[in-house]
């Protein structure tokens, strides 16, 4: 597969993405981990259905145990903490700080062979970090409040996970995306036990909640991440490490769209800074130059 595919495949997923704080909205008031489980057990079983065409996938199953362990540490650990983020902190504040794991992404990038940070893939980044700022209106007065330090904690932490992992499954290229219906099955049962643990289940009670979990399960919360897991693997992950600051721009829109946000001043200002920095992170992908001949 082509870098330039894989990177499309890898969009894919950040559109999705984009749609999920509104199917959230649109499930009503179900647990987060009830809601999880949910999702990633459609998500799981959805890709496992695809495998009676192809019974061969789920060889894909066989890994290391780090394999395992960056998988659904990744899946698992990034919602885990980043739910707990938000039950200890302001969710403006603790949202915005979690939105570092495509900074984050772009500067680990340097980690891996043969890629190359160039000084405009970290500032395409750091253009879209301010017009994420800019998307919560700037907003950070509640960080100087100390109480809240253990949740801004946990949403770096939550960054830190989410951009480790997905680095990482650069570091595991060999591994198949097959393998990604594992991770998503685990992390499906240890949203379970923790909900069990921690929450009262509400059942949905209109067929719009079951559509939106449904709807949840095989985008946001499934397709989502295999192709991620191809993006990241072949694709050019400094162009969507810096990209993943348009999914809060599109998620923003699209709540405006469906009537459960409405559209601020700051929203204009937001898109410029995001997209500026996409199309600077992507200056070696757009801007080509051509290669000589014989």
């Amino acid at each position: 597969m082509r870098s330039s595919t894989a990177t499309l495949i890898g969009l894919v997923a950040l559109v999705l993405w984009s749609a999920l704080a509104a199917l959230t909205v649109a499930t009503g008031t179900i647990p987060p981990f009830q809601l999880l489980a949910m999702t990633f057990a459609i998500g799981a079983l959805a890709s496992m259905a695809g495998w009676i065409a192809r019974p061969s996938a789920i060889v894909a199953l066989r890994q290391r145990p780090v394999v395992w362990l960056v998988g659904i540490g990744g899946l698992f650990g990034y919602h885990a903490l980043y739910f707990l983020a938000l039950r200890l902190a302001p969710p403006a504040e603790a949202g915005l700080l979690n939105y570092l794991w495509p900074l984050l992404i772009v500067l680990m990038s340097a980690w891996l062979p043969g890629e190359r940070l160039a000084l405009h893939h970290v500032a395409g980044a750091l253009l879209g970090f301010a017009g994420v700022v800019m998307l919560f209106d700037g907003d950070l007065s509640g960080a100087l409040e100390g109480r809240y330090a253990p949740g801004f904690i946990v949403a770096l932490g939550a960054a830190f996970v989410w951009a480790a992992y997905s680095v990482l499954s650069r570091k595991f290229g060999q591994v198949p995306t097959d393998a990604v219906t594992g991770f998503c099955a685990v992390t499906a049962v240890l949203a379970a036990l923790t909900h069990i643990v921690i929450e009262k289940t509400v059942m949905p009670e209109t067929a719009t909640q079951w559509l939106a979990i449904l709807a949840l399960g095989l985008g946001p919360v499934g397709l989502a991440f295999y192709a991620w897991d191809i993006g990241m693997k072949r694709g050019d992950i400094r162009l969507l490490g810096a990209a993943s600051y348009a999914t809060p721009l599109l998620s923003t829109l699209l709540l405006v769209v469906v009537g459960y946000a409405k559209p601020t001043s700051s929203l204009g200002l937001a898109a410029l800074l995001i997209a500026g920095g996409g199309l600077l992170a992507a200056k070696d992908a757009l801007w080509k130059k051509p290669s000589p001949r014989g």
